[in-house]
């Protein structure tokens, strides 16, 4: 099975593929959808919309894991986010993509046992547990792998679960 993970953001938008075969993961490609604040935000929109249309042309994956959007304080950013957020469940509706969920809190007790885990603290896990040579950087990128992996986790302990 092929794992579209994504951490959805405007300005940085982290995206793995991420594939299970019997009990191992592979991370076949990763990387963060950057886009500059000085653009309008329909480009930026568009922007993440391009990228993820190309992605799951070209690796087909079976599934998208998304992590869920957690905000504090600023309505601004998390209305901007949430559009983004919008455009990402499109390309998944559009390539017939099933969609789960997963909470900050689900990810990294997932990936590390632990769920006030560091930044720090989920990326070695991350790289240990798909034996990376190193970190992926920025954080957005290891934040759409280790969703990605809680994924496969969740799917092989309680069974897929639809959101």
């Amino acid at each position: 099975m092929k794992i579209l993970g994504i951490d959805p953001g405007i300005g940085r938008c982290g995206w793995a593929v991420v594939e299970t075969r019997s009990s191992k993961l592979e991370a076949r490609n990763y990387g963060c959808i950057e886009t500059s604040a000085e653009q309008e935000t329909g480009e930026r929109l568009k922007d993440i919309y391009e990228t993820l249309s190309r992605l799951a042309k070209q690796y087909k994956p079976d599934i998208m894991a998304i992590e869920d959007l957690f905000f504090s304080k600023n309505v601004k950013t998390a209305m901007v986010v949430g559009q983004a957020r919008g455009v990402i469940l499109l390309v998944a509706a559009q390539f017939h993509l099933p969609l789960f969920t997963y909470t900050p809190l689900q990810v990294k007790v997932a990936v590390t046992g632990y769920g006030r885990a560091e930044k720090s603290q989920m990326g070695k896990m991350v790289k240990m547990i798909l034996k990376l040579k190193v970190i992926p950087t920025p954080d957005d990128t290891v934040d759409a792998l280790a969703t990605a992996i809680t994924h496969a986790f969740t799917k092989k302990s309680y069974g897929e679960k639809r959101v």
